[in-house]
C-alpha cells in the first residue's frame, strides 16, 4: 500500500488525507482491488458491501494492522471498533488512558475527565466496564478514540450492536466531537451512512473495489427519512442490493 498524507487544511481544494493502494491479497486470493480515497478534513466517508467483502480489511490495511503492510499514517489514525474493547481489570478512566500508557507518556489526567464529563459519564470514572450498560461502554469507546486525538478516525461498524434508540444517540455524539477530523465509516447499514456521511461508496467484486454511489447534502446528522434525503437512500439501497447480488 502507498498514501500520501497532507497537513489538515480549512481549504476545501485539498484533500485532509489521501488513501491508495495497490490492493491486498491473502496468498494467492485477492481481497482488495487498487483503490484511490481523497478524503477532507471534517469529511465523514461511509463504506458499504455485503459482508466479507473486504470492508474491515480496508480499514485495516489503511491502519496498518495487516502483517506486513505498515501504515503511511503512523500516529494520526485513532480506531473505534463494533466491541468496545474496555479492558475488564481497568477503571472506566484508565480504560480511556490505556493509549497514552501504552506509549509510556503522561496521561492528561484533565483532557480525560472533561471528555468523560462531555458524555455524561464523570460519576463512572472509576467504575469497571463490568458494571455499565452497552451504551455506556460505547460511549467510553468513544471517549477512549477522542482521547487519542488523531486527525484520522476508522470506524468499522461501531454502533451495530446497540439498540436503536441508543445507536442513534451515539450516531449524534460522533457527528459532533468527529466535526473536525476525517472519518472512514465502515457500516452494514445505509440510513447510518445517510444519516452520518458527507459521502457513500459500497466495495464489491472479486477482487472488490470501491465505487462512489451518493453525495450527501450538508448537515449531518441528519434524518435519512427527510424528503432531500430520501431519494438518496432509496439509491443506495438499490445499489448495495445490486452490489450484493453480483
Amino acid at each position: 500500500m502507498s498514501a500520501d498524507s497532507i497537513p489538515l487544511s480549512p481549504s476545501d481544494s485539498a484533500p485532509a488525507f489521501r488513501l491508495a493502494g495497490s490492493g491486498f491479497a491473502y496468498g494467492d486470493r485477492a481481497v482488495l482491488a487498487p483503490f484511490s480515497l481523497d478524503l477532507a478534513a471534517g469529511e465523514t466517508v461511509a463504506i458499504l458491501g455485503a459482508s466479507g467483502c473486504g470492508k474491515s480489511t480496508l480499514l485495516r490495511l489503511i491502519a496498518g494492522l495487516l502483517p506486513g503492510q505498515p501504515s503511511p499514517f503512523a500516529g494520526q489514525v485513532a480506531w473505534m471498533a463494533q466491541q468496545d474493547l474496555l479492558l475488564p481489570w481497568l477503571s472506566l478512566q484508565d480504560n480511556i488512558l490505556l493509549g497514552t500508557r501504552l506509549r509510556g507518556e503522561i496521561p492528561d489526567l484533565g483532557r480525560a475527565q472533561t471528555l468523560l464529563a462531555r458524555l455524561g459519564l464523570a460519576d463512572r470514572a472509576n467504575t469497571p466496564p463490568a458494571s455499565l450498560s452497552g451504551g455506556m461502554r460505547q460511549r467510553a469507546a468513544l471517549a477512549r478514540t477522542l482521547m487519542e486525538d488523531r486527525p484520522l478516525v476508522l470506524m468499522d461498524e461501531p454502533f451495530s450492536a446497540l439498540d436503536a434508540i441508543t445507536r442513534a444517540a451515539m450516531q449524534d455524539l460522533a457527528s459532533e466531537m468527529l466535526a473536525q477530523r476525517s472519518v472512514l465509516l465502515v457500516t452494514h447499514d445505509p440510513a447510518e451512512a445517510c444519516r452520518l456521511a458527507d459521502r457513500i461508496f459500497i466495495l464489491s467484486g472479486q477482487p472488490a473495489g470501491l465505487q462512489q454511489v451518493a453525495e450527501l447534502p450538508a448537515g449531518a446528522p441528519r434524518d435519512p427519512l427527510s424528503a432531500p434525503v430520501l431519494p438518496i437512500l432509496r439509491s443506495v439501497q438499490a445499489a448495495l442490493q445490486k452490489a450484493v447480488a453480483a
